[in-house]
């Protein structure tokens, strides 16, 4: 009880600040970015004419998710599937919704109205939505911290406050808050005690907290995220639920990757709310762990295919790689939300790499296909498949690519970020910027002002890590401007028609790891900007197995339109023949094949 009484104290402490708008860089929301790009374009009409499809078909027919709500509803019938899966039929519609607001379609939305109406319908009188206890065993419910009951009620909650702002709708919304109340009269200071086997519930509070203003929503966030590391929960394995510690003493990071991804994101939330130092300094140290000794270059996370998570440091095996997309899907919420909290370009760079390399892999070019597992060597044995049992990786990327719109741009107090450059239209203050370019494969970016304002104002543009050399123009003349955390920053009283064209050099780049990663020893990658490449045996035959980089090897990129939806391809030569490379994210789009990424380099 004491400890329950301290985290109230400290709680009401911290909720009475308010979010730090002055510090905090705030994302321009995706409904209010128009993306117009090569790149990002067709991807987004993929999944919003196909990857939206096959989620309905594979919900509502090839597996018994959809039946799961409906013989719930009807408080009879057998539960199919994995416990959890009631989650992916929340990520979907969440999805759904992201669609629909920048392509209303009264179908869809129909769609999703009858799901929800089968959601409500499967909701007990007291609140509690679980389709696989009420059709198990209501007694079983809440028994067994792992059983992700606080995971699916998160995702939950996400789906219905995006349907609510959206369209307006707030039955899932009602849904969702009742649901919560069930669970804050069971858990809580002086209640139970309770830390989720699987985190998602804590970020997702901080969203409803941030639609309703019902502090009470942020406080059981707060609440539970101190449960962890007190000896509450009840697992054989404490470090795989990051529950080994307290939150504020995390030195870098354990277990289950996803897990963990969830788990900072929900402690970045509340402390963009908070400025919960203990927090922000906590994210900080585990960031530095994931970035130097966790992550491969693909920005992927997670090798152990046993705990879908983490062993040592500088434990990357290739061809053994985990990177399950969900984790890469995590990096970029996390990062994100870094950035948002300290305006460091460090963190977009990061960002970067996990979404053109590790999230994109995941999904077809089609949109009809997904990779759960994303390693960076296979025989060739290794594809894509229509769906999983676990299927996780595709309800996640169906909610997360109609979002892309919202990490390309930042606002702050007098200033404008440019995190990412895709060809797009948004207007922040009343600036109205028009970004053109041809990313991922050139370095070249115009930005117009399509609307001016008196104010002074800086535009910063986020210049990657990776770029070695960049030169940057004002209505045609030479600009310097001045470096801040990443971000070429040119303050002007902008008015319409300034153009700023930035040129990033983009040279094709062979990378080594670090020298404690064994199984890169005498290996070297290739990269060129953002995106990482591979070798597939079918554009290497004969050289494939034998493929060697040296010193003296030397480069050419090609774009060609019609390669695997449109690639620049890297030509390597080399003493032993003509190595063709293409983007990491594009292998696997046509015929078996076998594909590494770390090639073997000579002296």
């Amino acid at each position: 009880m004491k400890t329950g009484l301290i985290i109230i104290t400290a709680a009401a402490t911290l909720l009475s600040c308010s979010r730090s708008d002055d510090k905090a860089v705030r994302p321009v929301n995706f409904s209010e970015v128009a993306i117009q790009d090569a790149f990002w374009s067709p991807r987004l009409d993929s999944l919003k004419n196909v990857t939206i499809g096959v989620c309905i078909d594979q919900i509502e027919n090839r597996t018994g998710r959809m039946r799961n709500f409906e013989n719930a509803a009807r408080r009879e019938g057998e539960h199919s599937g994995i416990f959890f899966d009631d989650s992916d039929v929340y990520k979907a519609l969440e999805g759904f919704a992201y669609s629909l607001k920048n392509n209303p379609d009264p179908m869809l939305e129909a769609k999703c109205d009858e799901w929800i109406d089968k959601f409500a319908a499967a909701q007990l009188e007291d609140g509690y939505i679980n389709t696989y206890y009420t059709l198990k065993g209501l007694k079983g419910r809440w028994t067994d911290m792992d059983r992700h009951e606080m995971y699916m009620a998160g995702h939950l909650i996400e789906a219905a406050v995006a349907y609510y702002e959206v369209t307006g709708k707030r039955k899932l919304l009602d849904v969702a808050e009742r649901m919560v109340g069930h669970m804050m009269g069971l858990f809580g200071p002086g209640k139970r005690d309770w830390v989720p086997g699987h985190e998602e519930i804590e970020l997702a509070l901080v969203k409803l907290y941030s639609l309703t203003g019902e502090r009470k929503y942020l406080d059981f966030a707060v609440w539970l995220l101190e449960e962890r590391g007190h000896g509450h929960g009840k697992f054989s394995n404490p470090s795989h639920y990051q529950d080994e510690v307290p939150i504020r003493d995390l030195e870098k990071i354990t277990g289950h990757a996803v897990r963990a991804m969830y788990l900072f994101c929900g402690m970045a939330d509340v402390a963009a709310y908070t400025s919960d130092e203990g927090y922000i300094q906590a994210l900080e140290r585990v960031w530095e762990n994931v970035v130097n000794c966790k992550m491969y270059i693909t920005g992927g996370i997670g090798h152990c295919g046993h705990s879908e998570g983490f062993s040592e440091d500088y434990d990357l095996p290739n061809d053994l790689a985990y990177c399950e997309t969900c984790a890469s899907i995590g990096m970029v919420l996390w990062n994100w939300r870094m950035n948002g909290m300290t305006g460091d370009a460090k963190y977009i760079d990061i960002l970067e790499k996990a979404l053109y390399n590790g999230v994109l892999s995941g999904i077809s070019l089609g949109g009809d296909r997904f990779f759960y597992v994303n390693p960076l060597e296979s025989a060739g044995t290794h594809h894509r498949q229509a769906w999983y049992g676990c299927a996780c990786c595709p309800s996640n990327l169906c909610r997360f690519i109609p979002s892309i719109g919202n990490y390309i741009y930042g606002s702050a107090p007098g200033a404008v970020y440019v995190n990412l450059y895709v060809s797009s239209k948004t207007e922040i203050g009343g600036l109205g910027i028009e970004q053109k370019t041809s990313y991922p494969w050139s370095g070249k970016v115009d930005i117009t002002i399509t609307s001016g304002r008196l104010a002074k104002t800086t535009l910063k543009l986020r210049i990657p890590s990776w770029c070695e050399s960049c030169a940057a123009t004002l209505n045609g003349k030479s600009v310097k401007g001045k470096m801040d955390k990443g971000y070429l920053c040119i303050d002007q009283r902008w008015k319409k028609g300034d153009v700023v064209s930035l040129n990033l050099d983009m040279p094709a780049k062979v990378v080594a790891a670090n020298p404690r990663v064994k199984a890169d020893e005498g290996k070297r990658a290739v990269t060129r900007g953002p995106l990482v490449y591979c070798l597939e045996g079918l554009d290497n035959e004969g050289i494939y197995d034998n493929a060697l980089l040296d010193a003296s090897t030397s480069f050419e990129t090609r774009f060609c339109p019609e390669l695997i939806g449109g690639v620049e391809t890297i030509t390597a030569r080399t003493d032993n023949g003509i190595l063709t490379f293409i983007p990491y994210y594009a292998w696997d789009n046509r015929e078996a094949s076998p594909m590494k990424v770390w090639i073997n380099y000579g002296l």
